[in-house]
Formats: structure tokens, C-alpha cells, sequence
């Protein structure tokens, strides 16, 4: 099928644009600018690759002559969350996260579109658990990113319903590979200085998604009727507590990091300090609170109604994802 794919450049888009591929699908692929096309992984030299300019992504955009002969979208360009999001950045998530999808959505509709997958977040639940997060958590998204994803899942439903058009919501958790930005990219940086870190005492769990199953899991949704108009929470299906993963992350680096076991009033104390430093100069040490918290917070998700649909186990474990990651660090 033709398949639009919007964040193509992306770090997600760049390990999902092969896999379509070799899937037997045909892609269009929307960037803002024609600079972008440098960046675009090359899966085909033939014309099943189809390129289109369309500018910033909002309740304006113009979506109709990359939505000619369509058969699928899957929307993965967002507005990225930030490690820490104030509530005057609001109305720009908002912009694109929710008002673009919406935008995006009717227009799809316009064009008889099939199928739209929209590429959400477990941010759109929640920032932190300690109960295990199913599809019945309550939404209560902690953060501007959070907050405008669940309203382009609530627009996507919302437009889509009554019509032929049927859609999938995937929200994975952290997502983590070769490449990977953000979070991930900023604690393996600190694990390869081989610096003691305070972080021993962490007793957390969480869930963690390989971006090349993720990749896999969105090329699933395609074709699989038990995709149709359902959420799914997406995860490699193996916990790990921060310390466990710092350990894993150093044993393939070669380094020689040691976990201290700080008690955490102390640590929350050391991150405290590391704000007022950021405050006074401006230089952002690597652990202040917003750092701290997603560190020290649980957030494990149930990936069962995967299975049980589609019939889909996350073919990559964590451990061979970190491999794959650190092989390419």
C-alpha cells in the first residue's frame, strides 16, 4: 500500500522507513523543507520513494497533494518533549501536537484514507507509576508534551468516528537505539565519563521500547485487522530498575562507573544544588531535579493486549537492544 509517513527525518522515522520497505510498501514522505531530504534514509531508488514539501507542521497546513493516493498515514512528526517543560510552552505543543494532527486527520479524511496510525507516548497517560500502567490507567498527563498528545489521540477518535477510516494509537515508552536522542542519549553520556554515580540506592522500574521493535511493531498495525480503531502500550516486555540499567549501559561501554548508595533525601538535596547552580549560571549539570525524577520514578506498562491481538512479541530484547545502541555510540 502507499504509506504517508510524517517525521521521516526523525530518529524513529530513520529505523521505520526500511522496514516498510521491506515490507512491500510505497512511501510518501511530507518534510518541511527540501534541506530535509539529505537527512532521509535511502530504502529505494525507485519512484515507491515519493518526496513532498509542505513547511511547518499546524492547524494550517496543507496536506492535500501529499495525501494524493494515500492508502495509510502514520503520523510520527511532533513537537519533542523536553527534559523540562515550563507551562508557557503549552500553546506551542499544543499547536503542533494536537491542532496539526487534527488538521492532518481531516484532511486524510478528505482524501479516503484508510488507516491513520498516530505515534503517541506513555506521556500521554502518565510521567511516573508504581502500579504497573495498563490500557484502564486513567489519562493524567503531568506535562505540555503529554497534555497535547492526549489531545491528538482524543481528535483522532473524535474525527475519525462514523467514517471509513480506521485508526491505531501506539504509545511506547522510552525509546531507545542507535542514534537515540534525549533521555537515553544523556545517561549513557554520563555512564562513559566512568564517574561514580549516587545512584544505587534507586529501587524503580521501568519499561523500556527498542526502536527497531517499535519500528516492527508500527509495520504490524498495517496489515493486522485486530489493529483496528485500539491503543496500544508498547515495550520490549522486560523491566529494569535504573541501577540495572546503568550497569548494562557501562558493561558495554568498558567503563568503570560505581553506583553509590546515596540515601535519597541526600540526593534530592544534590539536585537541588545542581538548580540553584543552573539558576545562578545558566550551565545545566547532569543531574538536577528534572533529571533526578525520571531516574528515581517507576514507570512499567503492560504490553499483553499486543500479544493477545496481534499476536506480536517484541522480537529484540533489552539486552541486545543496548548492544545494538552502544555498538553505535
Amino acid at each position: 500500500m502507499r504509506v504517508l509517513v510524517t517525521g521521516a527525518t526523525g530518529f524513529v522515522g530513520r529505523h521505520l522507513l526500511p522496514v516498510l520497505h521491506d515490507a512491500g510498501h510505497s512511501l510518501t514522505l511530507p518534510l518541511r523543507h527540501i534541506d530535509s531530504q539529505a537527512r532521509l534514509v535511502k530504502v529505494t531508488e525507485s519512484g515507491a520513494q515519493r518526496i513532498s514539501v509542505l513547511g511547518d507542521i499546524d492547524e494550517g497546513t496543507d496536506w492535500r497533494e501529499a495525501l494524493e493516493g494515500v492508502d495509510a498515514v502514520i503520523h510520527l512528526a511532533a513537537r519533542a518533549h523536553l527534559l523540562d517543560e515550563r507551562a508557557d510552552q503549552s500553546e506551542a505543543f499544543m499547536r503542533v501536537n494536537a491542532r496539526g494532527t487534527a488538521r492532518l486527520v481531516e484532511q486524510s479524511l478528505e482524501a479516503g484514507v484508510r488507516q491513520f496510525v498516530l505515534m503517541s507516548s506513555i506521556g500521554a497517560v502518565t510521567a511516573a507509576s508504581d502500579r504497573l500502567v495498563t490500557l484502564d490507567t486513567p489519562c493524567a498527563p503531568e506535562t505540555p508534551y503529554g497534555r497535547s498528545k492526549l489531545a491528538a489521540e482524543r481528535a483522532l477518535i473524535e474525527l475519525s468516528r462514523g467514517t471509513a477510516m480506521s485508526w491505531t494509537i501506539l504509545r511506547p515508552t522510552l525509546v531507545y537505539g542507535p542514534g537515540n536522542p534525549g533521555n537515553m542519549e544523556r545517561l549513557v553520556a554520563l555512564v562513559k565519563r566512568g564517574l561514580p554515580l549516587p545512584l544505587g540506592a534507586i529501587t524503580n522500574r521501568r519499561s523500556f521500547t527498542f526502536v527497531e521493535n517499535l519500528a516492527k511493531a508500527t509495520t504490524i498495525v498495517l496489515s493486522h485487522s485486530g489493529a483496528a480503531d485500539a491503543t496500544f502500550l508498547v515495550a520490549d516486555g522486560q523491566d529494569l530498575s535504573t541501577p540495572e540499567l546503568i550497569r548494562r549501559i557501562a558493561a558495554l561501554a568498558g567503563s568503570r562507573t560505581r553506583l553509590l548508595s546515596v540515601p535519597m533525601p541526600l540526593l534530592h538535596g544534590l539536585a537541588r544544588g545542581a538548580d540553584a547552580f543552573t539558576a545562578a549560571t545558566g550551565k545545566a549539570l547532569p543531574l538536577g531535579s528534572p533529571s533526578l525524577r525520571r531516574l528515581v520514578s517507576s514507570l512499567y506498562v503492560d504490553i499483553e493486549p499486543l500479544r493477545a491481538k496481534l499476536g506480536w512479541t517484541p522480537p529484540i530484547g533489552v539486552d541486545e537492544g543496548l548492544r545494538r545502541m552502544m555498538a553505535a555510540s
